[in-house]
């Protein structure tokens, strides 16, 4: 529980200050084995400090307001509303020395070239239904990051990991935490090198939330980047298990006997077979944003192509304890993450790559193909498939709140890009403020 957020809440909408003071003393009972008293004190000190940062002004210290939630908006949820969110979010990092592959690429993960060496840098954030199963979450926030490392060419040389838990949390969450990132740390070859460590909100959030993300650091010969698909090329998938999000299916509709399908690093074999085999491809993907159905959208979408998808295949690439489970709780297989390996490569490298499989003993099998078109677009056995608000609810939660699109989309959207460029405009007025400090220090000192 947020108490800063709660008191901030509760007060800006003129409830009485005692009432809100008693308030938070019930929530901090639920956590905290304390005297009255002490939470009493607890209690004001919040309220205090809720109300004076509450009078902090300046540009610095307030923001643009786009009164858009994050839950509105499908932030997270890998859908229409999260991929705009995040390409507003790439043309804010863009920077006078452009990256080989930057965030506005919608990439897996990025690239900078260095001297000779293209540099590979990916982080990703630990599912949050994830939180009270530490060793899954890490375990499979580790793989995550190292997939899309090895889809942008590169094989793992190093993890950082940046860890918090709620005050309330148990210290040995970390631990469990930790030790899962080891597992495909240590399997993959590739050291934790740092990390950082802190409590969600500080004395500000109580409970046991644990929030968190692996990085993960690769070198690329050759970047399969999706901008690189070409028409005429074949699309390769991997059989896939899923990751955090069928963990995530599985726990929380009582099929427990699936997680244990979700433990494996075929994903890190097959991509590190295929790139010590040295075959050409084009670009690779891992089935996570949204499913094939969004992922096949944004590589149209970064190529300029047609993606043609064969529905059949890609059932036949699932695997049969996970896919009986999907069936089963009603969640369409095309809308998330299943932790395959897409690859796109022209025709003469498919034979190749199919045999590469074969000696490792990974299923692969062609599942479309790409052709030129006017319009960025996927089809799915000739008829045209988008991605929807949202990816496929995957729990009874997501199935309460739906996947379609809200009916003020296209005004939410407008405010949302009118807070990005609100908060261009700051990064621009700062940054002339830091030149206009450095020039005047550089005459100083002459």
């Amino acid at each position: 529980m947020d108490l800063e957020g709660y008191a901030r809440r509760k007060l800006s909408l003129g409830e009485n200050r005692l009432k809100v003071k008693r308030e938070l003393v019930s929530l901090l009972k639920t956590y905290k084995n304390l005297g009255k008293k002490r939470l009493e004190t607890i209690a004001e000190a919040v309220i205090e400090e809720v109300e004076k940062s509450g009078n902090a002004k300046g540009e610095l210290i307030d923001f643009y307001r786009s009164n858009v939630s994050m839950g509105e908006m499908g932030v997270g949820s890998r859908g229409v509303g999260d991929f705009f969110v995040h390409r507003q979010i790439a043309k804010l990092v863009e920077t006078k020395k452009k990256a080989y592959v930057s965030p506005l690429d919608q990439d897996d993960a990025g690239v900078i070239r260095y001297r000779r060496a293209n540099i590979v840098l990916a982080i990703d954030g630990t599912h949050s239904r994830l939180s009270d199963f530490p060793f899954l979450a890490g375990f499979h926030v580790a793989r995550a990051s190292a997939r899309d490392v090895y889809v942008m060419g590169a094989h793992p040389k190093a993890f950082f990991a940046d860890l918090h838990l709620a005050d309330d949390g148990d210290v040995s969450k970390l631990f469990d935490f930790m030790a899962g990132v080891g597992v495909v740390s240590s399997r993959l070859n590739a050291p934790v090198l740092s990390g950082s460590t802190l409590r969600v909100g500080g004395d500000m959030v109580i409970g046991d939330r644990m929030v968190s993300g692996v990085g993960c650091i690769g070198i690329a010969e050759t970047v399969w980047a999706r901008r690189f698909t070409q028409v005429g090329d074949v699309i390769l998938m991997t059989r896939g298990a899923g990751g955090g999000t069928i963990t995530t299916a599985a726990i929380y509709s009582g099929n427990y006997d699936v997680v244990s399908e979700t433990i494996n690093l075929d994903f890190a074999h097959a991509a590190s077979a295929l790139l010590n085999a040295r075959v050409t491809i084009h670009s690779a993907t891992d089935v996570t944003n949204g499913g094939l159905r969004g992922d096949c959208f944004e590589i149209a979408h970064s190529a300029n192509v047609r993606i043609n998808l064969f529905e059949d295949a890609i059932g036949r690439l699932v695997n049969p304890r996970v896919g009986a489970m999907l069936r089963e709780l009603e969640i369409d297989h095309l809308g998330v993450s299943l932790d395959a390996l897409l690859v796109i490569c022209s025709p003469s490298s498919e034979k190749k790559i199919e045999a590469v499989m074969k000696k490792k003993g990974i299923d692969i099998e062609r599942i479309g193909y790409v052709e030129e078109s006017k319009i960025p677009q996927v089809t799915l056995d000739g008829k045209k498939v988008t991605p929807r608000f949202r990816e496929s609810a995957y729990t009874k939660i997501k199935k309460v709140y739906g996947e379609t699109t809200p009916e003020r989309y296209g005004e939410m959207k407008k405010e949302v890009a009118l807070a990005q460029k609100k908060a261009f405009q700051k990064m621009k007025r700062v940054e002339g403020l830091l030149e206009r400090r450095s020039r005047g220090r550089l005459h100083r000192d002459r």
